[in-house]
């Protein structure tokens, strides 16, 4: 299939799994489309004009067209510079690799990826914290993650695959809005009453049920298998943590558990004076569930034949 297929794909399968729902999707990229109306014209130059049907900005086609003929894709967690000289490698040794596909962002979904944290306020508000709260609270936040990606060499991985032609993209929230929605819905139909019921839950999962093999799988962070769950917070999308306040606001709202990818020490901190209950599911287990989601819905689409590598692996759904 096109490159531009399996990029719409991956898009439209995180807007139907975003947890603010298709309507608050939807509503924000008419609010892009009417700010690029309004723009004069040398605004419009610098304007990435993919926000007008794609709301992710970690989502993006790195090189390519969007035309090019996909039929295999060397897929990953982190596709850096060693990842696409592999690819090529491959692909001189007999294995045609078409399209390098990376969960991380990178190139100029990279530079400004701190832009889909503002989806944590409504996914806070909808879990009961008030929006001028979590507004409040995240926006330090995200002024602090834009200065620290700044300095960054963005365009490094992007470049090599430019010179070497390969067609090269990311898929960063998209992928992190399957796995919210799917665990988020397995925890809600399952009404785990235990901590020990949560990680049960989790370890069935083929994705953390490897990394567990792999000793890398779930773990009780905050809490003790006899801890009552109650009311479990799947936090796992916006780009990054939010802010390390916002625990008190969850605590209020009646949030008795986190389920996250990993927490930093401060968060931790925070949460624990909380009396918040926090299980860490796993950072490349639960980006590897939500990449073979999001290749689920692709390959429904047309044949890919899929290469895992860079920690990750493939289980289909199909």
């Amino acid at each position: 299939m096109q490159l531009k297929k399996i990029y719409e794909t991956a898009v439209a399968k995180g807007i139907e799994a975003d947890p603010r729902g298709t309507k608050t999707v939807l509503k924000s990229l008419k609010k892009q489309q009417k700010a690029y109306r309004d723009m004069k014209k040398e605004e419009k130059t610098f304007f990435d004009t993919e926000k007008l049907t794609n709301p992710y900005a970690d989502t993006r086609i790195l090189h390519g067209t969007g035309k090019e003929e996909i039929k295999t894709a060397l897929v990953g967690i982190d596709m850096e510079t060693a990842e696409i000289l592999l690819a090529d490698r491959l692909s001189s040794k007999g294995t045609g690799i078409d399209l390098v596909i990376s969960h991380h962002p990178a190139g100029r979904a990279f530079a400004n990826f701190y832009e889909v944290m503002h989806m944590q306020s409504d996914i806070l508000n909808k879990f009961g914290v008030p929006i001028n709260i979590a507004e409040g609270l995240l926006e330090g936040r995200i002024r602090e993650v834009e200065r620290r990606l700044s300095p960054a060499n963005h365009m490094r991985a992007a470049d090599v695959a430019g010179l070497l032609d390969m067609p090269f993209m990311c898929v960063h929230t998209p992928a992190d809005n399957a796995v919210v929605s799917c665990l988020q819905k397995t925890f809600d139909k399952k009404s785990p009453d235990t901590l020990d019921d949560v990680m049960k839950i989790l370890e069935e999962i083929p994705e953390y049920h490897e990394a567990a093999r792999n000793n890398s799988g779930p773990k009780i962070l905050l809490g003790s298998k006899e801890r009552s769950a109650g009311k479990i917070f799947v936090d796992m999308t916006g780009g990054t943590e939010g802010a390390k306040d916002i625990f008190e606001s969850l605590a209020n709202s009646g949030i008795s558990t986190i389920v996250g990818m990993h927490l930093s020490e401060d968060h931790r901190k925070e949460a624990e004076k909380r009396h918040i209950n926090v299980v860490i599911a796993g950072h490349i287990s639960s980006d590897n569930l939500g990449m073979n989601l999001i290749l689920d819905a692709v390959q429904k689409q047309g044949k890919l034949k899929i290469i895992p590598c860079s920690g990750f692996r493939r289980f289909s759904r199909n």
